[in-house]
This record gives structure tokens, sequence and C-alpha cells, in this order.
């Protein structure tokens, strides 16, 4: 039950971090910018992507959906030629009508993080580690395991600006040293080999 309490107050706290970073602090939008000249960009967008809803790259390849492994070998030869001579990225592409709701968003968002602080907490429990240190270092050196997993690759293989990396991997080690204060505090005094 204790596990179950330190991972939804660890949750909690968490989501309190991460909302004032993104609403107070300017982590949130650090290395984002909006596209400059956007109707137009918007426009071209719509008229060539039209409701084809997806993750693109470009420049691609150039070999279309069925090529075959040389084909692809071949095109890839030439991808450091392409990115030179042309603009390189990545777009998550919504055709017009998305719905979105901002309050389910956070709901999502709350959930995701409650799994996490639970998980990481069930985790915690199976360790031997008493001291209140030990204990918060522990769910610290997972939240930046957690935040080195995705974030530097997005910012090795695609270009994400490195302010935003950092900012975002900060985020995230901060969000986890939250719940490892908050589990250390609701676990203290307790051996976690007998929590339940």
């Amino acid at each position: 039950m204790k596990i179950l309490l330190a991972g939804i107050l660890g949750a909690v706290a968490m989501f309190i971090w991460t909302a004032i970073a993104h609403m107070a602090l300017p982590l949130g939008e650090a290395g984002v910018t909006e596209i400059p000249n956007e109707s137009a960009v918007l426009s071209t967008m719509q008229s060539n992507i039209a409701d084809q809803t997806g993750l693109y790259i470009f420049p691609g390849m150039g070999v279309g959906k069925n090529a075959s492994r040389q084909e692809k070998s071949e095109a890839m030869k030439h991808m450091d030629e392409k990115i030179a001579a042309n603009p390189s990225g990545i777009l998550m592409y919504h055709a017009p009508g998305r719905p979105f709701t901002f309050g389910k968003a956070l709901g999502i968002e709350f959930v995701t993080q409650l799994l996490e602080a639970i998980l990481v907490v069930f985790l915690l429990a199976q360790t031997r580690i008493e001291s209140f240190a030990g204990r918060v270092g522990f769910v610290l050196a997972a939240g930046i395991l957690a935040a080195i997993a995705t974030n530097v690759s997005y910012w090795n293989w695609y270009g994400f600006p490195t302010v935003y990396i950092c900012s975002y991997m900060l985020i995230q080690i901060v969000g986890f040293l939250c719940i490892g204060i908050v589990a250390a505090l609701v676990l203290r005094k307790t051996s976690l080999r007998t929590v339940s």
C-alpha cells in the first residue's frame, strides 16, 4: 500500500513540477519557434500532404515504399549529399480537423507520469537501499536513464536543438527527483523489502 501511495504522491509532485516548468519557466518553450511565413507554409503542406496524417522525414531517400534492401542501401550512400544540399528535419503532420482537447491531453500526461512514478517506486522497493539519499539517488538515476533514452537520439539523428534537448532532459530529471524525494519521505524508516 505504501508503494502505491508513494507512487501517487510522487506523480502529483512530478505533475506540479512539469506544470511549473512549462507555464512559469522558459523550459517548455526552449528551442521551439514558430515557422516564419506560417500561412504560406501551412497552405503548401495542406496542398501537398492533404489528409495524409503521419510522421515525415525530409529529405527522403526517394526510393518509395516498396524499395528493395539494395535500393535503400544505394540511396543511403547519397544521403549525406542530400542533407548537405537541402533543408532537413522531421515533421509530425496532422490533417486539418484533428480533435484536440487540452484537458484530455493533461489527463493523459498525468496518467503517464503516474505510471512512471509507480514503476520506479516499485523498482525502488525491490532494493535494499535504506538511506534517504540512497532512495532519492536510485530514483534520480532512473530519471537520468529515462531522459537519455530518447532525447539524445532525437538530438543525434534528427538534429533537435541542443537547448530543447537539454531543457526536456532537465524537466524529466527534476521530475524524477521530485518522485524520489516523495518516495523517500513516504517510505522512510521502512525496510523496502517488507513494504507492500
